[in-house]
């Protein structure tokens, strides 16, 4: 979808439709005439590409999330300069998505339960590929976050950057540049911030008198 640079097929152009009517109606609120129409051609002509709207919200939802994978994988294997400049690669690909692809986004959060069980199993099978993707990058970045940490990060800055949808009108955020390069420092100070350990503690042991948390280090001399 927003990786293609060539012009849509007519099925491409189908997804699209049925993804930004989805995305703004909800799955039983489109019909298949309202997706046709949206193209140019008569509802019963849509089943000539898809078996049905069933069939069109998984193509979406399994495609997005093997494109994700796939291009991942691509940057990984076409990565120059090493882990920090690979991490930004990634960082820069997913928020390409974010917001050229935001319907996908919704359809995901509110539609994703609608899949068949096979077709569900093989999203999440996809995102979980490509999550441990990115686990393996962060921590080369960040050695000292444990594998458990860098997969929470991971997670959390899914969370920030396909927070696209909910950013409010196009006309008052600063530009797709503008937004892309807040969404970038945004991700990477959160990395950052989970690979921060945290100051340790201070336990009161009584009125007046405190101890570092066992475990913490202590200055020189204490």
């Amino acid at each position: 979808m927003a990786t293609r640079t060539d012009a849509p097929t007519r099925r491409e152009q189908i997804l699209r439709e049925a993804a930004r009517l989805f995305a703004e109606r909800g799955f039983h609120g489109v019909g298949v005439d309202e997706i046709g129409a949206a193209v140019g051609i008569s509802g019963p002509g849509l089943y000539r590409h898809f078996a049905g709207k069933d069939a069109m919200l998984a193509e979406l939802l399994v495609g997005i999330s093997g494109q994700l994978l796939t291009g991942g994988k691509r940057r990984v294997a076409e990565a120059e300069g090493g882990a920090e400049t690979l991490l930004d690669s990634l960082i820069e690909g997913h928020i390409d998505f974010a917001l050229d692809d935001r319907p996908l986004i919704t359809l995901h959060d509110r539609e994703l339960d609608r899949l068949r069980d096979s077709d569900r199993k093989l999203v999440r099978q996809l995102q979980r590929q490509y999550v441990e993707l990115w686990v393996e990058v962060v921590r080369e970045v960040y050695p000292e976050l444990t594998e458990p940490a860098a997969r929470s990060a991971v997670h959390s800055v899914f969370g920030l950057l396909n927070s696209t949808p909910h950013l409010g009108r196009p006309g008052a955020l600063p530009g797709r540049t503008g937004t892309a390069e807040l969404l970038h420092r945004m991700a990477r100070g959160a990395f950052g911030a989970a690979a921060v350990a945290p100051e340790s503690p201070v336990v009161p042991v009584a009125p007046g008198v405190t101890t570092v948390a066992p475990g913490a280090p202590v200055a020189p001399g204490a």
